[in-house]
């Protein structure tokens, strides 16, 4: 219904141009504006729904107009991914499965599991009581698919396509019913590679706003925190010259807003702070750049003189014991993360060991010890390093080497 909407919105308010210009900002004007008329004005609402009856039917024209949003709308994500380092081989998402969804219907009922109401809706009953709560419909009364029949039609045809070991789905967390129900109406239909169908949910952001108000646009938190990070890294001292200062911002920014998002639970929602986000010392992802640029810097100016000189039995003192056992965790932190899918294992593992590392960089000083300590601690920080920067781009961070 949300795409009948838009269509029969875009007729009425769109601009070519707009649309041309600045694709999902235009849409979204004309979404939150026929949805205000369609409170007011029965007729816009009926218009609605006529639009995606006309699309379900392959209407020519609606369909022209779908693929042309979608089209546009992919090109953008694809440029807004590339930001964050995010690539997908392939954008498919339940909309596409409007015709399938007609098999899905066909095959639900020649199992017997398609029960028709008196409104003319179709529903599949989970519980096999009546229970309203495990009632799922899978048809409107005009005959046209909802949301959790082209999902259904989407998992068959995934599974035909990829014969996948695990398909996981990560939406909000507001979507925990609909998935659950999707799931069960796959076993039930018969498909015993169900159980290894997933729902990753995620939380709300709250409180986060940027100049353009309260809606909050991703570029827009991209655009606001690459601003951001430049002026703090222009007020600080010990900044470097850097070749490309907007790279090193944008990098830096990203880091601090991808710790931000995974250190708690993916499930819990937390409040957005833009000062929190940008701090230097404490459990930020800024901390954990300024901490890989150190220890970066470090290598440099030691480097080649001192790797090749290493005796381990320099590594005795505690502090260099205690960075030693941490690094020996990495990686039954990655096994768990891996296991509940869950970030927040691996960023809470490289904050400690950022902490441990500029604890031991005040204390463990290479400059003016003998020639095999200076050694043995060199490698150590190297090996902090390599392991802070692996951490990291499994998060999606790309590790900066000056700041």
């Amino acid at each position: 219904m949300q795409f009948g909407l838009l269509g029969s919105g875009f007729q009425l308010f769109g601009y070519e141009e707009k649309l041309q210009s600045n694709p999902l900002q235009h849409l979204f004007e004309v979404y939150v504006q026929v949805n205000k008329e369609a409170a007011d004005d029965k007729n816009i609402a009926k218009s609605a729904h006529e639009f995606f009856q006309r699309l379900e039917l392959g209407d020519t024209q609606a369909l022209a107009l779908w693929q042309k949003f979608r089209d546009l709308s992919i090109e953008e994500y694809v440029r807004i991914y590339k930001r964050l380092g995010v690539h997908f081989d392939e954008y498919s998402g339940e909309s596409f499965y409007r015709e399938k969804s007609q098999e899905v219907l066909k095959l639900l009922d020649s199992k017997g599991l398609l029960q028709k109401t008196v409104k003319g809706t179709a529903i599949v009953d989970l519980s096999g009581n009546g229970d309203p709560s495990s009632i799922c419909t899978v048809m409107r009364s005009d005959g046209t698919s909802l949301y959790a029949t082209r999902d259904l039609a989407a998992a068959i045809d995934r599974m035909d396509k990829y014969n996948f070991d695990t398909m996981i789905y990560v939406t909000d967390k507001g979507q925990k019913k609909h998935f659950q129900q999707v799931f069960q109406m796959l076993q039930i239909m018969g498909y015993d590679w169900a159980e290894r169908c997933q729902h990753v949910p995620f939380g709300v952001v709250q409180g986060m706003k940027t100049r353009r108000g309260n809606v909050t646009f991703l570029e827009d938190v991209l655009n606001e925190i690459r601003s951001r990070m430049l002026q703090n890294m222009a007020s600080i001292k010990t900044t470097k010259e850097l070749e490309n200062p907007q790279q090193t911002a944008e990098r830096v920014g990203l880091a601090a807003l991808i710790i931000q998002d995974f250190r708690g639970l993916l499930l819990s929602d937390y409040q957005f702070s833009w000062d929190r986000v940008f701090q230097s010392r404490g459990d930020t992802g800024v901390f954990l750049q300024y901490t890989h640029a150190r220890l970066h810097s470090l290598e440099e100016t030691f480097g080649c003189g001192y790797l090749n000189d290493f005796n381990t039995a320099c590594l005795q003192d505690p502090q260099s014991v205690s960075i030693l056992q941490h690094l020996l965790r990495f990686d039954e932190v990655l096994c768990r993360s891996s296991q509940d899918l869950q970030p927040r294992h691996i960023v809470s593992y490289l904050l400690t060991l950022s902490h441990l590392a500029a604890m031991a960089h005040k204390t463990l000083l290479i400059k003016d010890s003998p020639p095999e300590v200076a050694g043995a601690r060199l490698h150590l920080f190297r090996a902090v390093r390599s392991v802070l920067a692996n951490g990291m781009k499994l998060l999606g961070i790309t590790p900066v080497c000056r700041m």
